[in-house]
């Protein structure tokens, strides 16, 4: 399993990031922050998907009770998503967030960001540094005339600058960006020299289908690199689908074992099942099954098991039938098309 150990390693309520510990998933609440009751019932959902960090909007003092409400219904950390006002990031602290998401820079004086670095080193809650291409600080635009990789790093680099100067270094970093190109080279020309944790996501990615696609891209291709230690996949929709697209994407890397891997072939001319709707019907009979096994679906008996080989187990089609396969090897023959899936659910059942 991919492990970065080349970043600080920061405690964020029960987990770490950072330092050789597992990429996290992170997805963040988008019902009014001020709605206690449907907050804390979205989260329990998250947590149940497999959402591992939860962000919450803290617009105002009222929503501060949703925090409260949050920390006594969950178990997986809460961060506090604060904009401008300091005042809201000490008072999250006390109300019990785990973290907070703020930019020093956006705060007002010196004063103020000493004032949320000394409540948030006493109560060990670490800061995000949340930079996001859409709001570079002015004198930064106008060094580099427009937003490039290099802008949003700087900007990234200042607020972290702005935290060390009061000797806080609970740091992780994001650095996010619409821009799947702009996001990707800005993470990794700040994974050169920063030592803290960086918070991968591509911002506004768009609704479920570009959204993950832009994520995928952007994020996988960092994560492959070794850059990254937390993800979002922002996505116009419900944030279930963050969570579940963010587990796809890590087990697709081979960079999360739990569960069982899918290998399907996309048919052909050669195809004489219904594998496509097999495939859909396998995975999602199978999407509970906690297994770190691969299961392959192939639609060709002739091919399929040769190329299917490194399956731990996977069935091929043939006309009207098909056959069960471990490792290659063939174990049933001429099973018919309607009894392949239970026959492969069966036999896994057993393993």
């Amino acid at each position: 399993m991919f492990t970065n150990k080349t970043t600080k390693k920061i405690k964020v309520g029960n987990i770490f990031i950072g330092g050789g510990s597992k990429i996290s998933i992170q997805s963040m609440l988008n019902v009014p922050a001020e709605n206690t009751e449907e907050n804390v019932k979205q989260a329990l959902e998250l947590q149940n998907a497999g959402c591992e960090i939860i962000r919450v909007s803290v617009p105002n003092k009222e929503s501060l009770k949703t925090i409260e409400a949050l920390k006594n219904n969950l178990s997986v950390p809460i961060v506090a998503d604060i904009h401008f006002d300091w005042r809201l990031a000490v008072e999250s602290v006390y109300a019990g967030a785990d973290k907070v998401r703020i930019n020093p820079g956006n705060i007002g004086d010196d004063s103020n960001v000493k004032q949320v670095a000394k409540v948030c080193k006493e109560h060990s809650v670490p800061i995000r540094i949340g930079v996001n291409s859409g709001s570079l600080e002015k004198d930064i635009l106008s060094k580099y005339g427009t937003v490039t990789p290099e802008a949003i790093v700087e900007s990234g680099f200042y607020h972290i600058g702005l935290l060390e100067k009061f000797d806080f270094t609970d740091i992780v970093l994001s650095l996010k960006s619409s821009n799947t190109q702009k996001m990707f080279d800005a993470y990794k020309l700040a994974s050169k020299t920063c030592p803290y944790p960086l918070h991968l996501g591509v911002t506004e990615a768009g609704t479920k289908e570009m959204g993950i696609i832009k994520s995928s891209a952007g994020i996988g291709g960092l994560l492959l690199s070794g850059i990254g230690d937390t993800i979002r996949i922002s996505l116009t929709d419900n944030p279930i689908e963050e969570v579940i697209a963010a587990k796809h994407l890590l087990k697709g890397l081979d960079l999360r074992e739990n569960g069982i891997k899918f290998v399907s072939c996309p048919t052909c001319g050669r195809t004489s099942i219904d594998l496509i709707k097999i495939a859909k019907e396998a995975e999602k009979l199978l999407s509970d099954v906690d297994k770190n096994i691969t299961v392959a679906i192939m639609g060709c008996v002739v091919n399929g098991p040769g190329e299917a080989k490194d399956a731990d187990i996977g069935i091929a089609g043939g006309k009207g039938s098909g056959v069960l396969f471990k490792k290659g090897k063939i174990l049933y023959n001429n099973i018919s098309e309607d009894k392949l899936l239970k026959t492969l659910v069966d036999e896994i059942k057993k393993m």
